[in-house]
C-alpha cells in the first residue's frame, strides 16, 4: 500500500551512521506465540537486560499497540493482518534510528509470519518462537481471556477459536513451560549478541 504524490526523503544522517553512534547493530526480534506463552514477559526482560549494558532497544507489545496506533482496528483475520503490517512499518522506523527492536505479538499465521521476514532487509529479522501448551497458557492467563473465549464470549481467540500455526523453523524456540525465565533470556541475549556486531 502506497500513498500518492509523496516522496521519500533522506537527511544527512543514515542508519549506519546512527548505529555507529550507538556501537551495535539494529536487528528485529519477533516474538510469536500464543496468548499467555511468555513473549512479552520474556520481550521485556531482555530489553532491561539490554538498557543495563548500554544497549539501545525498544519493546513493542501487542496490547500496548492496541491502546493508540492499532486502537481502531477489530479482532477479525482482517485486522490483525493490518495490525501487523502497521508494527512492521513503525518496527522499519525504529531499525533505521539504529535500535534493537523487540516485538511482541501472537502473529498466528504462516503467512503473516513470511510476510514480516521477506518485509526486512536480509539479517535484520529472527523469529522466536515462545513454544508453550495452550492449557499451561490458559493457567497463566490472569486476564480471564482464555476462559471467556472457551465460553463464547471472545470470538476468534487464538488457540481457542482462531488457529494458530507454529512456527516450522524459527531463529529461537524457546519452551516455556519448562524453561525459566533466566533461561530463555539469555538464549535471546546469545541470539542478540551473535547479530548485532558493527
Amino acid at each position: 500500500m502506497k500513498s500518492e504524490n509523496v516522496v521519500e526523503q533522506r537527511g544527512e544522517v543514515d542508519r549506519a551512521m546512527r548505529e555507529q553512534l550507538h556501537g551495535h547493530r539494529a536487528i528485529t526480534l519477533w516474538f510469536t506465540g500464543l496468548s499467555g506463552s511468555g513473549k512479552s514477559t520474556i520481550a521485556h526482560a531482555v530489553e532491561k537486560r539490554l538498557y543495563d549494558q548500554g544497549v539501545k532497544a525498544y519493546t513493542f507489545d501487542g496490547d500496548n499497540v492496541r491502546h493508540g496506533l492499532c486502537g481502531d482496528l477489530s479482532f477479525s483475520p482482517e485486522g490483525r493482518s493490518e495490525n501487523i503490517r502497521r508494527i512492521c512499518e513503525m518496527n522499519k522506523l525504529f531499525l533505521d534510528a539504529g535500535i534493537i527492536c523487540l516485538c511482541a505479538f501472537i502473529t498466528p499465521r504462516h503467512e503473516e509470519q513470511e510476510k514480516l521476514r521477506q518485509a526486512h532487509q536480509d539479517g535484520d529479522f529472527y523469529l522466536i518462537h515462545t513454544d508453550c501448551p495452550v492449557e499451561v497458557c490458559e493457567e497463566r492467563d490472569v486476564k480471564g481471556m482464555y476462559k471467556l473465549a472457551r465460553e463464547g464470549k471472545i470470538k476468534n481467540y487464538t488457540g481457542i477459536s482462531a488457529p494458530y500455526d507454529r512456527p516450522e523453523n524459527p531463529d529461537l524456540r524457546l519452551t516455556t513451560d519448562t524453561m525459566p525465565l533466566d533461561e530463555c533470556v539469555s538464549a535471546v541475549l546469545r541470539l542478540i549478541e551473535s547479530k548485532i556486531t558493527l
